[in-house]
This record gives C-alpha cells, structure tokens and sequence, in this order.
C-alpha cells in the first residue's frame, strides 16, 4: 500500500505473547518485537490512531514442566518472569499501550465468556478420546509433558504439541515411541473427554480468504505454510485439556480440565485491549471489531497455523471480531552458527544484555534489524555486532552528526546559518533528502523492516558524502559564505535523520532532537513535515552542545561476551556427556599385570595423511619406542617434545597405519573436556621408574 493511498486511521498491532518460563532473548526481538516496535513507531509518528498490545503467557504446559523441576508453584514461576520480561521491554523501549498477563482476572473472565459463546452456539464437538496416560505420575500428558519421534520427519525428540525440527504441529497421540517428560515412562492410552473446534467447517471459508484473498500481499512463508495446511485437509482441534493449570473449562463436565493455552492465548490480545481501553477511559470494541480498523499479528513462523488458521477461525466462529489484514512471520535468528535455546541457556538474554551494553538499546536494535530473519533464517555474531556499530552507527550516522553539531557550534556558536545561492550539488542534495521519507514508509509499509534500516543508514551516507566532499573545514579558510550553506544544508540532513530514524533508533534519535533544538520549533518536526518540506531548521535556530551518539566497541568486550558463550557450549557438552558404564570386574592379580612407568617424548611428528594421529618417539627407560597415539587435535608436535608421560609398557604392539605401536601414552579429560595428559611430570622421577 502506497502513502498516497487512503488508509485507515485506526490500527490494532499485537505481538505474540511470550512464555514466562524464562527471560526475552534475542531470537524473540529479532523475530517479533523490535519489527512490531518500528512499526507502530511509524504509524504513531503518520499521526494513526494506534492500540499496541502484548503481554505474558502464563498457562503454557513449559511452566508446569519448571515449576515442578524447580519445587514450586506455577504462580511463583510467572509472578517472577513477568517481572523480568516486562522490565525489559521497558528498558528496551518496546512502546506497549499496554502489556498484560493472561494470569489476569479480566483475561479469565474474557476467555471464559469466548468459550461460553461457542458452546452455547454449538460450535463445538464434545468427544472422548484415547489421550496418553502417565500412571506413574498418574496424569494426562499433553503437549510438553510427552515427547517422541515424529511421524512426519522422524526427529527423535519431538513434543506432543509440535516438532521444532520440522515445525509441524502435533497431538501428543501421533508420537512414535512416546515417552513421558515427567516420570521417564512409556504412557498408556486412557479414555478423557475433550471439546474440539471442528477446523474443517472453515475449511472453505480459510480458502477463500487467505488462498484467495491474501494470496499476493502475505508473506511467502506465512502464505505457504497455510496453503500446505489447508490442502492437506483440516481436522477438528482440541480446545481443553486434563491439567491443573490454566483457565478451568466453563461448562458442564470440566471439572479437572483447562482451557487449551493455544485457545486461551490469542483472545489475551483482546483482553489486554480492554485493560488497556478501561485504563484510559477509551472504548475497546472498535479496536476488534469496526471493520475500518487494520490489524496486523507479528509473530515467529513457529506461530503461523495457530494465528492464521486456529484463531481466525474462533474468530469467524464467535462472529463479533475481525481478522487480521496480514500476519508478517519471521524466520528463526540463530546465535554463533547454533540454534537458540532457552533449556541450554544458548541465549543473548535481552536483561543481561542491558546490563553488558548500558545506553546501546539501540545497537542491539539496529544490529537485529539489519540481519532480521525476514526471508530465511540468519545468524547472530558478536563480530558482526561489533562491526555494525563500529563501521555504521560509528563511523557513518554518528560521525556525520557530530561534524555537523560540532562545526556549527564552532563557527556560529550554535546558531543555523543563513545559507548563500545553493549550488547544484546542494540542490541535488536536498532533493535527494525528500525522497527518503517516501522510500522508507513504502518499505516499512511492506514489512521490509531491513531494507527500511539500511535506508535511513543510507541518508546518513547521503550525509557523510556531502560533508566530505564540500570539506567546509577547509572551504571556511577561503569562503565563508560557501559554508554557511554547505552547514544549512547538512543541518537539513541531521533534522530529517532525527526524524526519520525514531522508529529504529527511538533512543538515539531522541537525543539527536535534544542536540539540534527540534522541541523548541513551533510546528515541531513530524514524518509528514520533513516529507513535505526540505527547509526543516530554520535560520537563527539554536541548536545545543555536541554529545556522542554512539561509542566504539572494543575487542575485549566482544572477546567477554565470547567466553560466556564458551562456557555455556562447555556446561552443556559436560552435562550431555554419558557416563560409560563399568567394565567387568578384574582380579588384583589382572591389575598387577599392568607394567606402567615414566617416559620421556624426546620425539613427535604428525602421521601422514592421518588427521587425529601423532608417532612418537618415547624413551622408556627400558628403551625408546615408537607408540602411535590419537592426540594431534589437541597437541602440536613441537609442544610435547621434552614431556614426561605415563606409559603403559607391556601391551602387546598393533599396527596403526603401518607404523607398529609398542605400548600407550595414558590419558583423561579435564573438568572443561580438554585431553591432559595423567602425568608423573615432577623433579627426581626418572624414565623407566614404574608407577604402583
């Protein structure tokens, strides 16, 4: 949709509710929030009427499974990460009107009423089915409480409510092998009954308007999987489940059962508008259901089947609400070439983060907005972080405004000067400036939030060109005039970049507008002011003293953040590790056998084309030996020359490769699962001693 086009003034954005079983990380920020920000950030500075509404998910199967790892309560486990994640949107400077809980006393009573209106419509199917029973915990296992194999990629550890090898989703009933989370077992099938929203009723109604209607406009992601869905043919879903967390079922026979957090969940979005509505004395109900009102679900592809077929399709069913216009999923962000992941802490969490980088909320931001996972999935680096702060926000956007704040101060003690005849250079220069607003709004208008970046990075280029190519501190020797205009017009540029860029960089450009006076201009500056017009500061304007939009990142604090990473891979690795069971006993008479004494390698060299092996020369004491040994991954031949090894003598040679080995350099790992050698390296032992 293009600017010139007539839109809607009203606006409804959420953005998908997280789980308060652990902090906000960087995969949640890159794939929903700061795209949800800079959106309505946008919309709000175009001058749209805007609810943006979010907040915690509390009734997830996940919590259950940590409360009871940790020997708590569920309330103790969302009462606690509520706090943390809601801080940091905050610090972040995620601008919810409102971010709830599903905890909540109106979320309850919302969703209750949502139930009650379909089953009191018919709209559900009321069967007893076969679910997986855990007898030892003697419960139903739904969703995260079983895993198993997935019948339809074969990922071994597959959950009851999806496969996140795959993405599919799943009932806990299709699991090859299934084995329960809780008690370890293998659960038997038991009778329960369930209410299911018959999917296959909107079939046809799901085809006409996301095959039909949105077929050119949704993403091709969101577009695919949906269509995938839909033709494969849809099955009645269940909306409870036999648990003793969540929102008790609202009719009769539901005694002991929830509402399915996957049915609770979405209509939080409607719950926390009304919160939201009741605080500001504003009226909910146009923000859902007036049909000239646009909303948009930001979420991550592993949300797609639930916010475009499951929901959509309570909504037709209850009748009262719209629909989304469009629904722009993100791909996955991985972090160091490994797959995020909040059970192996193998996260940037976004609290520590801010307490790693104080006052560079917004790098974090424009780093994940510059490699956001829009079409595929991509990768998050601490270099690359390093680089897009050092090389852009440093040396481009803030070198360019610290020229131009520092220069004008300098030579005009602050004040905008009045500009000569603009040569052609500057006029093509301010003409290039008007185009930005335009560009930028088409992109972040398409949900090109990346393209939408680079282009506001790109009036920063615009900028710095300018600058350097005019060289007004060597022009001031020769013509003043000349860089008074040359200063005019670079103003310009900072007062746009002020603008302009608040949707990616709210924090910068809030003390950028602080620098250059902006608040003190009687009509103030606006998206639609610097699109209109390229005169933006006037003449006699006092702006204020310089300050440093960005710092340099050094090596160190990347190299910090690096090792936090190593010692994360490493606690993992340990704690994955199998313990080897213990061999068959032996006598002490079969441990005596063992002929084991000190040596000496006095030489080391690598076995041709053999990358794990080194031949070593090793005096015994007894003689000097040849043993091949698996070590050159974790040692240079060079380094263990000189060295005093343990050495088991009297086994029988065997050829490796050719070479004949005659005995064993005996070794183990370390507590960081490097190989170390069990080493008798102490002054007075000599080769060829024998150790009891």
């Amino acid at each position: 949709m293009s600017r010139n086009q007539q839109k809607p003034a009203r606006y409804t954005i959420t953005a998908a509710l997280p789980y308060t079983n652990g902090p906000i990380h960087i995969g949640h920020l890159a794939g929903v929030y700061v795209p949800a920000d800079i959106y309505t950030r946008y919309l709000r500075s175009t001058g749209n009427d805007v609810a943006f509404v979010c907040g915690s998910d509390e009734h997830g199967v996940a919590i259950s499974m940590k409360a009871k790892k940790e020997g708590v309560t569920p309330q103790n486990i969302i009462d606690k990460y509520h706090g943390i994640i809601k801080q940091s949107f905050i610090d972040f400077g995620i601008t919810f009107d409102n971010y709830s809980r599903t905890s909540a006393k109106i979320h309850h009573e919302t969703a209750s009423d949502f139930f009650i209106k379909l089953y009191e419509k018919g709209d559900f199917i009321e069967e007893a089915t076969d679910q997986l029973y855990d007898e030892e915990a003697k419960q139903f296992l739904a969703d995260r409480f079983v895993t198993g194999t997935c019948p339809k990629c074969g990922h071994e550890e597959a959950y009851g409510d999806q496969c996140e090898n795959c993405g599919s989703s799943l009932n806990a009933t299709d699991l090859i092998n299934p084995k329960s989370t809780i008690s370890g077992a293998v659960p038997t099938l038991r009778k329960t009954k369930h209410w299911f929203l018959p999917l296959d009723r909107y079939e046809e109604f799901l085809r006409e308007w996301i095959l039909k209607g949105h077929k050119n406009d949704w993403k091709p992601n969101v577009y695919g999987q949906c269509k995938s869905w839909i033709d494969e043919g849809l099955k009645p879903r269940a909306v409870t489940r036999d648990l003793d967390w969540g929102i008790p079922v609202p009719a009769a026979g539901g005694e002991g059962k929830v509402l399915y957090v996957w049915f609770d969940a979405p209509i939080g979005y409607i719950s926390s508008t009304k919160e939201w509505a009741a605080r500001e004395g504003k009226d909910w109900e146009p923000y859902w259901k007036d049909k000239d009102t646009k909303m948009v679900h930001f979420i991550g592809k592993d949300n797609i089947v639930f916010h475009c077929i499951i929901f959509p399709s309570m909504l037709k069913a209850h009748g009262d609400f719209i629909l989304p216009e469009n629904v722009p999923a993100n791909e996955f962000l991985n972090l160091e070439g490994h797959k995020l992941s909040t059970s192996k802490n193998w996260a940037v969490w976004l609290h520590e983060y801010l307490e790693d980088f104080p006052n560079m909320q917004d790098v974090l931001r424009y780093s994940l907005t510059a490699n956001a996972p829009e079409t595929k999935d991509n990768d998050f680096t601490w270099k690359d972080f390093q680089a897009r702060n050092n090389n852009e926000l440093v040396a481009i956007f803030g070198n360019f405004i610290n020229r131009v704040v520092v220069l004008t101060n300098k030579y005009y003690n602050g004040i905008v000067p009045s500009p000569g005849e603009f040569s052609e250079v500057d006029l093509n220069t301010l003409e290039e400036l008007k185009k930005y607003p335009a560009i930028i709004a088409s992109s972040i208008e398409r949900y090109r939030f990346r393209e939408a970046g680079q282009e506001v990075m790109n009036l920063a280029r615009l900028g710095n060109k300018y600058l350097a190519d005019e060289e007004p501190w060597k022009v001031i020797k020769q013509d003043e005039d000349r860089v008074k205009t040359i200063m005019f017009v670079a103003l310009q540029i900072s007062s746009a970049l002020a603008v302009l860029s608040e949707p990616f960089l709210p924090f910068t450009s809030e003390k950028l507008n602080t620098m250059l006076g902006t608040q003190k201009l009687e009509s103030g500056l606006t998206w639609d002011v610097v699109s209109q017009n390229t005169i933006l500061l006037p003449t006699g304007h006092q702006i204020n003293p310089a300050e440093l939009l960005f710092s340099k990142i050094e090596d160190k604090t990347i190299e910090e953040q690096l090792k936090k990473l190593e010692a994360t891979k490493k606690a993992n690795e340990n704690m994955n590790k199998e313990v080897t069971l213990q061999k068959e006993l032996i006598t002490f008479e079969d441990f005596s056998k063992l002929d084991m004494r000190v040596g000496t390698i006095i030489e080391a060299e690598k076995m041709p084309k053999a990358k794990k092996l080194l031949v070593l020369k090793v005096d015994t004491g007894l003689d000097v030996r040849t043993i091949v040994s698996g070590i050159a991954e974790h040692f240079k031949p060079e380094e263990i020359v000189g060295k005093k090894v343990t050495v088991l003598v009297n086994l029988a040679p065997r050829a490796l490769r050719g070479v004949e080995s005659e005995g064993m350099i005996l070794m183990t790992e370390n507590g960081d699962g490097k190989l170390v050698f069990i080493n008798p390296d102490v002054e007075g032992v000599g080769n060829g001693e024998t150790i009891n």
